[in-house]
């Protein structure tokens, strides 16, 4: 469905274009000059109506809460000058292809970008703007919000008490692991981890260490942080926080060889993609009492099927990737995600730019 709107008009009559009064040839011909914009799913509302009462676009949504169907998709891209997608959408050659000559800015409301074909993106001289920054809060809220879920074993309190389970008191009944005087490690130190570790600062962590690619001394300081080797950060961590990016680098960069230098009382978290993980060596070291517990908002596919063996296991907890998913955070996401696209169609520089 195409959203037009009286502002737009007004914009077109302010910069010179002929509107026929009241016919629906005149205002046809008046869109037709504006950027065509193919939008991949319904977005939450402020960055709609950003894209409407702009005047700078005519575009075209797919409006439903689930992912447009991909031959729907390459249909619809054709002759587009932008396209503003989520991290569903494979942006690949075969839709740069299908999209053709036109386009000129892709716009992602997501702060990652693992789903982009960045190479093919840079070849065609295609800009891209994404959205960092404006989810930090809500991930990092909710990081802490799994960790303490998963150490503490919420999710099978929750189960004894519904089901039965809960008679009388018990000396060692569902124990789990404190954050005080705790080590809190951190795999890919950037904004969200220096937000997670301010939020856990208050539960009296002993010691804040983290890896990287290279130290960030900068972030580092702001929350009194260690830079160690990923093999250390494996032996001290008794809380392991992944929130690197997903990389041809860092892909299963959490494997057996990680967990299998771990404590056995060590709690680990992801939150950043699916991919980072080995999930087959997740579960034997979870299954095997090689780590205490696990908690994972996302995972490899997405979503998990409901028969996989993790979800078997008492000690891991599996949310279905709703980190950002606050009114405030997704509400800001397509904000910045229509603005983005909107600077990039004008040829200035986007509030968020993907450097290629």
């Amino acid at each position: 469905m195409m959203w037009f709107s009286r502002i737009a008009i007004r914009r077109l009559q302010r910069i010179g274009v002929e509107i026929a009064p009241c016919t629906a040839a005149g205002f046809q011909r008046a869109m037709s000059t504006l950027p065509r914009v193919y939008v991949t799913r319904q977005i939450p509302p402020d960055g709609l109506d950003i894209l409407r009462k702009s005047g700078q676009v005519q575009f075209e949504m797919w409006d439903s809460d689930d992912p447009v169907p991909r031959k729907e998709l390459l249909k619809k891209v054709k002759g587009c000058d932008g396209i503003l997608c989520v991290l569903t959408e494979k942006i690949d050659a075969e839709l740069l292809d299908a999209a053709g000559p036109n386009l000129k800015v892709l716009s992602t409301m997501s702060v990652g970008f693992d789903h982009l074909s960045l190479g093919e993106l840079k070849k065609r001289q295609i800009r891209v703007g994404y959205t960092p920054d404006v989810l930090t809060d809500a991930v990092a809220e909710l990081t802490v919000a799994l960790l303490l879920t998963t150490s503490r074993r919420l999710i099978e309190a929750t189960h004894e008490a519904k089901t039965g389970g809960w008679g009388t008191w018990r000396t060692m009944w569902l124990c789990g692991y404190e954050l005080a005087n705790s080590t809190v490690g951190i795999l890919g130190l950037g904004r969200i981890g220096v937000a997670i570790a301010e939020r856990l600062k208050p539960f009296k962590v002993k010691k804040f260490i983290y890896t990287d690619v290279v130290p960030r001394p900068e972030l580092a300081d702001m929350i009194q942080a260690e830079y160690v080797s990923l093999d250390e950060l494996a032996k001290q961590s008794d809380f392991l926080a992944v929130c690197c990016a997903l990389t041809p680098e860092t892909q299963e960069i959490c494997n057996k060889n990680l967990f299998g230098k771990m404590k056995k009382n060590a709690i680990f978290i992801n939150t950043s993609r699916g991919g980072v993980v080995n999930q087959e060596d997740l579960y034997k070291a979870l299954s095997t009492g090689q780590i205490a517990g696990a908690g994972l908002d996302v995972t490899t596919p997405e979503p998990l099927p409901t028969n996989h063996p993790l979800f078997t296991l008492k000690n891991c907890v599996i949310l279905p990737h709703i980190a950002s998913a606050s009114y405030t955070t997704r509400n800001a996401m397509s904000a910045l995600a229509a603005n983005n696209l909107l600077a990039g169609l004008r040829g200035e520089p986007m509030p968020k730019e993907l450097k290629l």
